[in-house]
């Protein structure tokens, strides 16, 4: 396994470390792993569960039916036959 040192490390945050390792009954340094584990696997996760936590936050309201607007053309599209003789 990798090793990492932190310096520079503010003295609150390795107190607050230090309390919140205690209070999961772990040594600082596996409570140091288990929060940049979350972190990282949170971050992997968020792009996918994305669909699902909107889905979610919405269920509770009874769901959200949206009106689709009918398709049409933003513009006309572009000629490119000007100065081409055939």
């Amino acid at each position: 396994m990798a090793s990492i040192t932190v310096r520079n490390l503010d003295e609150g945050l390795k107190r607050r470390l230090q309390i919140r390792a205690a209070e999961n009954g772990k040594s600082m340094e596996q409570e140091v792993r288990d929060i940049l584990r979350a972190a990282l696997d949170e971050e992997s996760q968020s792009g996918k569960d994305f669909v699902y936590r909107i889905r979610a936050r919405f269920a509770e309201l009874g769901g959200v039916e949206l009106e689709l607007p009918p398709r049409e053309l933003a513009r006309e599209p572009p000629n490119f036959d000007w100065g081409c003789e055939q």
